[in-house]
C-alpha cells in the first residue's frame, strides 16, 4: 500500500488492515523458512507497509 492510500483510511480501517497485513506476513515467513519463495521482495515490501500502518495509526491517535 501506498502512503496516499493508508492516509485515506480512518483509524479503525488501518487497524483492521495492519492485522490482516500482519498475518498475511507471518504465513509467508513461515512458508519463506520451509521452502523459498519466489520472490523474496515481498516480505520486505510487506514489513514496509506494516510499518507505514503503524506510523499513520499513531498520527491518527494524537
Amino acid at each position: 500500500m501506498k502512503k496516499a492510500d493508508i492516509k485515506n483510511l480512518s483509524a479503525g480501517d488501518i487497524q483492521n488492515k495492519l492485522t490482516e497485513v500482519r498475518a498475511d506476513f507471518n504465513k509467508m515467513k513461515m512458508s519463506h523458512s520451509i521452502s523459498p519463495i519466489e520472490n523474496p521482495i515481498q516480505i520486505r515490501d510487506m514489513r514496509k507497509t506494516i510499518a507505514r500502518l503503524e506510523t499513520e495509526l499513531t498520527l491518527k491517535q494524537q
